[in-house]
């Protein structure tokens, strides 16, 4: 017992050690107690949260509209107004057949909920499923392949909401309209709304008209791959328009029939086989559909484009729109009068069509459109808008000569050499113009109006494929990519007479780009003004627009312009031609003869007012040919009969030279380009265009005025009788020398063009002055002349011998042996270089003298004063002087 005993104080130890040994629970009492303090500051945050959701949601949808049931009965159509706001149209809620619930085949009712809303009878209104739904759909079957809107989302949007931006207050009083529609209307009821409200193209509205007008036919009369089609049209109603696009309204059907399948509408072999079938065969013929009488079609179809597009929820048909365009309405009608009655100019054929775009330089805004030839389809094809085709030489000033302009400063006046070439590609691409020709070295004006092109190339690359690639995009040209074949017109997607008109329209402005459009604004139902009238973008310096724009004046009006059939006299114009052609393989491959025949033919212009751009061709590239010659040049005549009707009675003024442009001469044929010398002469000075401050400094010399001769020398030499002329000159390359001669201070006479530096003048005048004058020639321009005088002695009479018959005897002999010379020269100027049986072995050229006989001018030995032979031996009468002493006359 005492072993175990312990002391007060090692028990009181013992107690100390355990109690600090032993768990904390203090501790752990406040831990869970900051876990509640966080648990219930979340919920009082989520509470918050929910209240202020609540609030902000009832805040958000109090100025929702009212379920107004006459609202949800009919649509309203919209006005379209001209540029001066006169009502040219009104489209939508004007053909409608309207179709109850009951009498809508289960087939029809099927394709819809498949493909707009496939839990319809599930949900209140709203249905999150579906909008996770229809994400993972657009992933797996392509965009556009399921909407995330519940159909009664979709009566809510169509019926009381066309504005264009989606706020956060507008998808909440949205969502708030659909439940509270789900509340008061059954769903037969709104799906009834649904069906007669869309609309499905051609100025119509509901789904019984479309079927009637696509397949003639009444509700329970589609079949399958019809009730498809029809289910497929309201989410892109334009684009998937059989009529117009069967093979994109065939894509789209077949993917509401797999919507039908995975939805457990139809089997897979039903499925299989109605996408078997083809849109085409199931449509109403041709000949047999019911006319729209939609005026000025073209023209509204791309003004309910540019609504679609920018502002995709509201719809130009049934939202009762007030919509005021940039149509010129005497424009629209005269384009269309040219287009479909074929009367102002002469079409090859029926399938001959053209694209016409026709805009205000100034804004960019689309005066009128001829989209077809044909005035019974409606809001079909529209070449000038929807069908991009290469552009051919109308690309040049835009991705090649203004670029150079710009980046470079080149003037009007660089000159180009047109010499054969090729490609930088991997084969060396020979790079041919249209007539296989090669023109040598020309300004880049002339290479433009000639439409050359090989200098085209060279000035694309000199402007470098980036800086040519975000010119034209800054001018609205869609290019994705670059090649130098781009540089002469071969783009890979082409471009549209709408594109072109809107990139050329800058040049005419100075500079500045507006985008083409047709809408200028809109209202809504409730009064609110949506503005469309694009930015201007100023896309290049002004320099740039001048000397492109005067450059293309030469196109058109020019000695060597390919645009002269364009040209209206008296308007100021600038454009450019362009044709494109089938490649070697295109050619081998269709068969088509290479002949001259393309498959498209353009022409672009503009004055300061109006821009225009023309396109003519066939439907199919490949089987539309453009015969050399008239058919070539349909597209100038179409450009010239418009601009001539909408410019007459129109102020137009010229492109005013901007200060960044100065005026400058050029001489013609220089390469490089050279200023023209003071000495040029007016016909080859070129009046050109430069960039301030990067004017050429260098001047031609060609004309240059040569030196004057220098050390004029004229002496007698009376042994010979004779006059010696000599003077000197530095370089005689090319230069000539003009010697004239005054005798006693009459008139000057020329004696003789030479180009040597001396000249002997035989027997002059005794006791007369001879005043000479030399002249430098070099090309067409002349020295100042240099002179030297020489005065001629009297002859002193000698005294006769003392036995005159000898004195005439030798007299006689001399006479003998005069005539003998004159003889042989004669004979020499007869038979030319004979030597007259080895007499005279000089090629008649000397005398017994030595003196020259006159048969070479230009070696300066022979000069005459009235331009005549100067043989002393010859029977000259200019040597018949007062003296009377001509050697050759008798006694």
């Amino acid at each position: 017992m005492t072993d175990k005993y312990q002391t007060r104080e090692e028990r009181r130890k013992q107690l100390e050690a355990s109690k600090k040994n032993a768990p904390k629970k203090a501790k752990k009492k406040s831990g869970m107690s900051l876990f509640k303090r966080v648990l219930l500051i979340l919920l009082t945050i989520g509470i918050i949260g929910i209240i202020a959701g609540g609030v902000t949601f009832a805040i958000m949808v109090k100025d929702a509209p009212e379920l107004n049931p006459e609202t949800l009965k009919d649509p309203i159509s919209s006005t379209i107004y001209d540029k001066n706001n006169d009502e040219i149209a009104k489209v939508g809620a004007v053909n409608r057949d309207y179709v109850n619930y009951e009498d809508i085949p289960d087939l029809v009712k099927d394709a819809f909920i498949a493909t707009e809303d496939s839990r319809f009878f599930k949900h209140h209104g709203i249905d999150p499923i579906r909008l996770g739904g229809a994400v993972i759909a657009n992933f797996r079957d392509g965009f556009g392949s399921e909407g995330a809107s519940t159909i009664t989302q979709q009566v809510v949007k169509n019926f009381f909401f066309n504005q264009p931006q989606k706020t956060l207050n507008r998808k909440a009083q949205e969502a708030w309209l659909a439940l509270e529609l789900e509340r008061k209307y059954s769903k037969e009821e709104i799906f009834e709304m649904y069906v007669n409200k869309i609309f499905m193209s051609e100025n119509m509205s509901g789904v019984k008209t479309a079927a009637r007008v696509y397949f003639d036919k009444s509700l329970d009369e589609l079949t399958l791959p019809e009730a498809a089609l029809l289910a497929g049209m309201p989410q892109a109603p334009n684009a998937y328009n059989p009529f117009n696009n069967p093979e994109r309204a065939e894509k789209r059907r077949n993917i509401v029939l797999s919507l039908m399948h995975q939805h457990g509408y139809i089997s897979k072999a039903e499925m299989e086989e109605a996408q078997k079938t083809s849109v085409e065969d199931t449509l109403v013929a041709k000949e047999d559909r019911v006319k729209n009488d939609l005026p000025y079609d073209p023209f509204i179809k791309q003004v309910i484009a540019e609504i679609e597009k920018k502002y995709p929820d509201v719809n130009v048909f049934t939202d009762g729109l007030e919509i005021y365009t940039t149509m010129d309405k005497d424009a629209q009608k005269y384009v269309e009068e040219l287009m479909y009655q074929g009367e102002i100019v002469k079409f090859p054929n029926e399938d001959f069509q053209a694209g016409i775009t026709l805009l205000d330089t100034k804004t960019g805004g689309i005066l009128a459109l001829g989209g077809d030839r044909d005035p019974e389809v409606k809001l079909g094809t529209n070449y000038a808008t929807d069908v991009p085709r290469q552009p051919g030489s109308t690309i040049k000033p835009i991705l090649d000569y203004g670029p150079a302009v710009e980046y470079l400063k080149w003037g009007s006046y660089q000159t180009l050499v047109d010499e054969p070439t090729t490609y930088n590609d991997v084969n060396k691409t020979p790079i041919n113009n249209f007539d296989n020709r090669f023109l040598g070295s020309m300004t880049m004006r002339e290479a433009l109006a000639r439409s050359r092109n090989i200098p085209a190339l060279k000035a694309f690359r000199a402007a470098g494929a980036e800086n040519a690639q975000e010119f034209a995009v800054n001018l609205g040209i869609p290019l994705d990519d670059i090649q130098e074949s781009y540089s002469i017109g071969g783009l890979r997607d082409g471009i549209t007479s709408l594109q072109l008109a809107g990139a050329y329209s800058a040049f005419g402005n100075e500079g500045v780009y507006n985008e083409p459009h047709a809408v200028r604004s809109f209202k809504l139902k409730d009064g609110t003004k949506i503005n469309m009238e694009p930015k201007s973008k100023v896309v290049m310096q002004d320099y740039t627009a001048f000397i492109i724009s005067d450059m293309l004046k030469t196109v058109v009006s020019g000695p060597n312009g390919t645009g002269a059939l364009a040209n209206v006299p008296g308007l100021p114009i600038a454009g450019k031609t362009g044709t494109t052609n089938y490649s070697k393989d295109d050619r081998e491959k269709f068969n088509i003869p290479n002949d001259g025949r393309v498959p498209d033919a353009w022409f672009a212009g503009y004055t300061t007012n109006y821009t225009m751009a023309v396109w003519t061709g066939y439907k199919d590239r490949k089987n539309g040919l453009l015969a050399n010659g008239y058919d070539q040049k349909v597209a100038q005549h179409i450009f010239k009969a418009v601009m001539g009707h909408i410019s007459e009675d129109v102020e137009t003024a010229d492109f005013k030279q901007p200060d960044s442009v100065e005026t400058i001469k050029i001489e013609k044929g220089t390469y490089p380009a050279r200023l023209a010398s003071s000495y040029t002469p007016s016909s080859q000075i070129l009046t050109e265009f430069a960039v301030k401050g990067n004017i050429l400094n260098e001047v031609s010399q060609k004309y240059n005025k040569p030196d004057a001769p220098t050390g004029v020398k004229a002496s007698y030499n009376e042994h010979s009788d004779e006059i010696e002329l000599s003077w000197g000159y530095g370089d005689k390359k090319g230069i000539k020398f003009d010697v004239g001669v005054s005798v006693d201070g009459g008139a000057s006479e020329q004696l003789t063009v030479t180009s040597d530096t001396s000249l002997k003048i035989a027997k002059p005048t005794p006791g007369s002055t001879y005043t000479f004058t030399i002249i430098a020639i070099k090309d067409d321009q002349e020295s100042d002349p240099a002179s030297g005088s020489i005065s001629v002695p009297d002859i002193i009479e000698e005294q006769p011998p003392g036995n005159p018959n000898e004195t005439i005897d030798d007299e006689e002999e001399q006479e003998d042996s005069d005539n003998e010379n004159s003889e042989d020269n004669q004979n020499d100027e007869d038979n030319g270089d004979s030597d007259n049986n080895g007499e005279n072995n000089n090629n008649g050229n000397n005398n017994e003298n030595g003196e020259n006989n006159g048969t070479n001018n230009d070696n300066g030995n022979n000069g005459n004063i009235n331009g005549q032979n100067n043989n002393p031996n010859s029977n000259d009468t200019s040597q018949n002087r007062e003296s009377g002493r001509n050697r050759n006359d008798s006694p």
